[in-house]
């Protein structure tokens, strides 16, 4: 259960860092409810990552955290944003995923 919730915490970061992005291209009323979805995904991330914490180590809890936030966000960037792909992006992104889910068959919890 612990690693579910980081999971989705993890996910709720991506849904902050994209709510970030879509208020950067709006203005007047779509940015200030673009600025509630932030907030909103804030809360629930770090509620969700704090219950994680409970169980996992905190050091492979906001690693594997921060990972799935920097993957999603960069999926995000490349598919909604229209931001770069390139090869060695890819790479590394790849590599990211990898050690995320090394930790996780590293640790306890």
């Amino acid at each position: 259960m612990p690693w579910l919730l980081l999971f989705i915490a993890g996910l709720c970061e991506v849904g902050f860092a994209a709510c970030l992005g879509k208020m950067k291209e709006t203005t007047g009323t779509t940015a200030t409810l673009w600025l509630l979805g932030f907030f909103a995904f804030l809360a629930l991330s770090m509620t969700l990552l704090y219950r994680a914490t409970q169980t996992l180590p905190i050091g492979t809890a906001y690693a594997v955290w921060t990972g799935i936030g920097a993957v999603g966000t960069v999926l995000v960037g490349i598919v909604v944003f229209r931001e770069p792909a390139d090869f060695w992006r890819v790479f590394f992104l790849v590599t990211l995923i990898a050690s995320i889910i090394g930790l996780k068959f590293v640790s306890n919890g």
